[in-house]
Parts: C-alpha cells; sequence; structure tokens
C-alpha cells in the first residue's frame, strides 16, 4: 500500500508524495478501504502472507484514520496466516498512540526513516527531525508490543566524511536494531537534490569515497551480527524483510494507493501515480493504472537477473540456463561466455549451482548485472 502525505519533499525523494493535505486524508483513507475490498477476491483461497505500507510518510495518518484503514484490511483479507506486517514511519509522525493502534491491527514490524545521525547531514537531505528522535521512536515502538524494526541510512552525503558515516553505523546499531538499509545517495531526474547539484550547491560524494563507505558498511554490519542480504540491506538471522523479498524473488503481490506497483503471474501494473485520480476515478474500486505490461518470457529473465543477483543467495544455475535456452538457441551460449568472463573477474562466485555476486561484484553489480542480461541478445 502507498501512502502519499508527506509534512515536508525530502530533497533526494523521487517517490511519488504531496505535501500534506489534511482535507483529503479522509477521502484518501475512504478510497484506499474501496480498493482493498477490490482487490480481495485477487487473494481468495490463500491469505495474505505480508504487508508493507510505505509511502510518502504512512505514520503521518492520524491513529483514527488508521483505525479505520486496518478495520478494512481485516474485513477484506484473510490475515489468519500473516508473517510480516511493515508500517514505514518517519522520528518525527510518531506518537504512542499511533503505536498502540498498529499494534491492534496486526502490524508487527517498523520501518524507521532515520537516514542519518548527523544533524549538518540531516539539514543537507531537508530531514525536519532531530538526531535522537530515532532513537525515541523506535523506543516507543518497543514499548507498544512492536517487536521487529529495521532503520534506513544514507550515504554519500556532500560534504559526509568516512568518520561521519561509521558515526551512523554506530549509532544505528547501537539502538539494537534487527535489519539496516543503508542506499547511497542517488541524483535522481526531478527531484530538488538534483537541481541543486546542477546549480553548483554542492560536491556530490567521491566515488571512491562511496565505495570505502560501503566496505565500512560491511564490515560494521557483520561486526554486528547483521549479514547482507541484499546489495542495500543487512539483517541478523530470520529477520530479512520478508516481504521485499518477494519482489526481488519474482513473486506475486497485489497493489493498494496511487503509484503502487503490482505483479501478478507476469502481469506487471502501476497504479496512477496522480491523488486526484486516484479519488476521482473508481472504476468497480479499482484504481485508475498507468501502466501496464502482460507476460513476456525474455524481460520476465531480464528481471529476475537484475532482482535475483541483487540478493546475497543469488539464483538457481540451472534454472537461469533452462530459461535462457527455452529464449533462443544463442542466448545460453551468450550468457555463458558473459557469466565466465565476470567470474573470471572476480564479480561472480564460481559456485556451480548458484549464480552469485562476489563482495567485489556487489560494489559493480549493475555492470554486471546489463552484461548478463545483454548477453540474452533479446
Amino acid at each position: 500500500m502507498h501512502i502519499p502525505f508527506c509534512a515536508h519533499k525530502c530533497h533526494y525523494c523521487d517517490f511519488y508524495s504531496l505535501v500534506d493535505p489534511r482535507d483529503r486524508q479522509g477521502s484518501f483513507v475512504d478510497r484506499l478501504g474501496r480498493e482493498l475490498h477490490a482487490l480481495a477476491p485477487w487473494g481468495r483461497g490463500a491469505s495474505l502472507a505480508t504487508i508493507f505500507v510505505g509511502g510518502g510518510t504512512p505514520s503521518l495518518l492520524p491513529p483514527f484514520l488508521w483505525d479505520r484503514l486496518l478495520g478494512v484490511l481485516h474485513e477484506a483479507f484473510d490475515l489468519t496466516s500473516l508473517e510480516e506486517f511493515s508500517v514505514e514511519c518517519n522520528p518525527e509522525s510518531v506518537s504512542p498512540e499511533l503505536f498502540s493502534t498498529l499494534v491492534r491491527g496486526g502490524v508487527t514490524r517498523v520501518s524507521m526513516g532515520a537516514q542519518s545521525f548527523n544533524p549538518s547531514h540531516l539539514k543537507t537531505l531537508e530531514r525536519r527531525h532531530s538526531p535522537g528522535n530515532a532513537g525515541r521512536a523506535l523506543a516507543m515502538a518497543r514499548d507498544a508490543g512492536i517487536p521487529r524494526q529495521s532503520i534506513d541510512l544514507i550515504f554519500g552525503i556532500p560534504g559526509q566524511t568516512l568518520d561521519d558515516w561509521k558515526h551512523d553505523l554506530d549509532d544505528a546499531l547501537a539502538l539494537g536494531t534487527e535489519h539496516l538499509s543503508c542506499y547511497n545517495l542517488t541524483y535522481e531526474p526531478g527531484t530538488a537534490m538534483t537541481a541543486r547539484l546542477k546549480r553548483g550547491e554542492f560536491t556530490p560524494a567521491d566515488e571512491d569515497v562511496e565505495v570505502e563507505m560501503f566496505r565500512i558498511t560491511l564490515s560494521a554490519a557483520r561486526g554486528a551480527g547483521l549479514e547482507r542480504y541484499e546489495v542495500s540491506n543487512f539483517a541478523k538471522p530470520g529477520a530479512q524483510c520478508r516481504h521485499n523479498l518477494v519482489y526481488w524473488r519474482g513473486g506475486n503481490w497485489l497493489a493498494a494507493g496511487p503509484s503502487a506497483s503490482g505483479h501478478i503471474n507476469g502481469h506487471r501494473w502501476k497504479n496512477t501515480p496522480r491523488l486526484d485520480d486516484y479519488l476521482s476515478i473508481d472504476r468497480d474500486g479499482f484504481a485508475p493504472v498507468s501502466e501496464h505490461e502482460t507476460p513476456d518470457p525474455g524481460r520476465a529473465l531480464t528481471e529476475r537477473l537484475m532482482t535475483g543477483l541483487r540478493l546475497s543467495e543469488g539464483l538457481e544455475r540451472a534454472w537461469v540456463v533452462a530459461q535462457a535456452t527455452a529464449l533462443h538457441a544463442g542466448a545460453a551460449s551468450g550468457l555463458a561466455r558473459a557469466i565466465e568472463r565476470q567470474t573470471a573477474l572476480g564479480f561472480l562466485e564460481t559456485d556451480p549451482a548458484r549464480l552469485c555476486l562476489t563482495d567485489a561484484g556487489f560494489l559493480v553489480g549493475d555492470s554486471v548485472i546489463l552484461e548478463l542480461a545483454g548477453a540474452l541478445d533479446l
């Protein structure tokens, strides 16, 4: 589910969001409820395994609207076998009442957008919380009974030193989190951060510094008992985000809310990324769709290479070869040559059963994946 409201648009963010129009939050929740009821038959025959609510800032919704939304979820879907229910939160928009409401509704995990514990870097990112708020928010969630917690951090912020990044990691790990997401700052088209970069307001982080920050992250996380299971994600054993694993393993998921994306058996779609259209267009409860892709074996294999190789577990080699062979005569041989080259460069593991990136490979993962996908000659 995607909840688009924010108190402020952070300068680096390219997710669909808009500054909090409180006059439309109630009508949004009502519209989202109608969509959930429309989607419910798609989930019949099997109970939901995971739910992830992102944004925007989902914690910006007041508790009484969360109560209404959670009630609809329990009406529309079978949640008896729910393994994980995550909600993204910002430190400045949570309260004991909110967390109590989430717990009553079955939420088991929060993802806290700390981004940094350095006031200077928070200011650069246009984040409005103070460094200490993230720890207080996580303690509040624990006290309310939410057992699983994750912290988001950003590295490669202009002016951020290696020592600054070490301190951010130390501060996050000292909070006892079981899961850590560490993303390098990217300058997405159309964001305020990119506009500021073009105006010369700051100098982006040096690529070699970002590489060293990546290495520091790996060392610090492992030292705290968190293993990398995806390019940017680290978790204690059993604490991986089960919902996101569905994406990376090519599973099926439903989508609700403006700009939310779904996937069912090779069909991919995206709801319109515009709140006005989402509120005004009601197709028997379904949201208006802005994009739809039908099943395509070549695209499916390319996507599995892109998502599966992001995971430390990688992909089963025999399955990849079989899928490539089914595409056309040259796909499997081209892929085999690309795999051999990347293995010789030290970017792919030599495991005969699995296709996995090495630690060095994770640093250049995009280029490795592009070569493998390109070798399919689609």
